[in-house]
């Protein structure tokens, strides 16, 4: 592979003699990997139904390698339930070693397409709120498919400047993270483009958005809060010269330590400059050292915790009414619908998370939870529901095994018989389901269910 003179000499100077041993990583293949959703499914029951050859992943305990020249995992129906993710190994790592418990409110700032926010909305386990947010309205379009089909309700997906949200959020989040925009040395290998873009764009372009992002994030991140950041680039500008900038402009900051891993390398304090030893507690991952591109992280604290102030919009005790056509439908649901969180707008009915700040004239995508739209004298429920509920939940339930050949007639949008399945009789809303894992809705009228899955989110041959 033909890289740029100036980078070869800048990883020569920086790795000296492990430089050739990093070149030679340029004749390996990149590693694939898939990352469980322990929102709908543990690791262990995952790994009785997977369907292909899987090796752990040592630094991500839901994390496997898998076969990407010969295996297509998103061309399976476990992948429509929202069972797992695709992502790189190493892009696996920041949402893994930002500690997230449920009830946190945390921000991903940059999180198109959703590698890192499905896995912390995944940690959240339904309580809380993950804020999701791109600046790119399109990417973050995809962003909201990803999470919705890991079945995360308790969310915003947000399309804003940083800077923007900081009048919105000041120091309203437990746990932020930030993976910026780079330079993307890390991921020569995997992606030859990325040198191209290099080459227009290099790291001193890319350190001045860094740096804005970051102060920004800090003005939103509570006293006591975590923020991680991270990049998939090599260059020191980039990675510990923009943690020294966010430690000289906001010095309640310290670096924390990070879960280790054999192959984790340290981070590289500036020379000559005193007290910034520390740096050596951020992460370097490089892909010579392990199976995985190259990653940089560093785990920061604000401060010392303040009594946490009063919550902006939380939602009250006082019982409401449901609209007749959602009573209706939700006798069929075993949730506990608290109406003081609905937000009716036109037809369309949404779960809101609790303690929101008012969000007027901010760029969203979805705010909380669209449960479906009401129609004349019914209720439609939406394709992001079905996501969030479990088998259990729903009253109405078809479950064909994965090797039917109605799931895949169903993903592509097709009428489907029932008549064989059992205790499938009573016409209205039924939720299809995989082996025991949501797919969608369906409605049922003569042992024939129309399909109600959502036509953008269909299987394409």
């Amino acid at each position: 592979m033909n890289l740029p003179i100036e980078f070869e000499e800048k990883m020569r100077n920086l790795l000296g003699d492990e430089y050739d041993s990093y070149l030679s990583c340029y004749e390996e293949p990149r590693h694939y990997g898939l990352r469980v959703n322990t929102n709908k499914i543990t690791t262990e029951e995952f790994l009785k139904i997977a369907p292909w050859p899987l090796r752990p992943i040592p630094w991500i305990e839901n994390g496997f390698f898998y076969d990407g020249e010969s295996i297509q995992p998103a061309k399976h129906p476990y992948y429509f339930a929202g069972l797992y993710y695709l992502q790189e190994p190493s892009a696996m790592t920041p949402a893994n070693r930002l500690p997230i418990q449920p009830g946190d409110r945390v921000l991903d700032v940059c999180a198109a397409p959703g590698g890192k926010a499905t896995e912390l909305g995944a940690k959240l386990k339904g309580e809380g709120l993950l804020v999701a947010n791109d600046i790119s309205n399109s990417r973050a379009k995809g962003l909201l498919k990803n999470i919705e089909l890991f079945g995360i309700g308790n969310m915003l997906v947000l399309s804003e400047e940083p800077g923007k949200l900081v009048e919105y959020f000041p120091e309203f989040f437990d746990k932020i993270l930030i993976d910026a925009p780079c330079s993307g040395e890390g991921m020569f290998r995997k992606d030859k483009k990325m040198v191209k873009a290099w080459e227009e764009h290099g790291p001193e372009f890319f350190a001045k958005i860094q740096r804005s992002i970051i102060t920004q994030a800090a003005q939103m991140l509570r006293p006591g809060g975590l923020l991680l950041y991270s990049t998939c680039t090599f260059d020191s500008l980039e990675n510990e010269q923009t943690i020294e900038y966010l430690l000289s402009e906001f010095p309640e900051f310290i670096i924390c330590d990070m879960e280790g891993y054999d192959g984790f390398s340290k981070g590289i304090p500036k020379a000559g400059v005193t007290n910034n030893t520390d740096l050596t507690k951020t992460v370097r991952i490089f892909p010579h050292r392990m199976e995985g591109e190259g990653h940089y992280l560093a785990l920061m604290k604000k401060g010392d915790a303040h009594p946490l102030k009063v919550e902006c919009g939380k939602t009250s005790s006082k019982k409401g009414k449901l609209p007749e056509e959602l009573e209706e439908f939700f006798k069929n649901v075993s949730w506990d619908l608290d109406v003081n969180r609905l937000d009716i707008h036109g037809e369309r009915v949404y779960y809101m998370p609790m303690g929101l700040p008012n969000l007027k004239g901010i760029r969203f995508l979805r705010t909380g939870l669209l449960l479906g739209e009401l129609k004349k004298n019914r209720f439609e429920p939406s394709q992001a529901f079905a996501m969030c509920l479990k088998k259990e939940e729903y009253r109405h339930i078809i479950d064909l095994s994965v090797s039917d050949e109605r799931v895949i007639k169903y993903l592509k949008g097709e009428t489907l018989d029932v008549e064989d399945c059992v205790g499938v009789k009573e016409k209205g809303w039924y939720l299809l389901c995989v082996d025991g894992y949501p797919l969608g809705f369906g409605k049922l009228a003569n042992q024939t269910l129309k399909n109600k899955y959502l036509p953008g989110w269909r299987w394409q041959s």
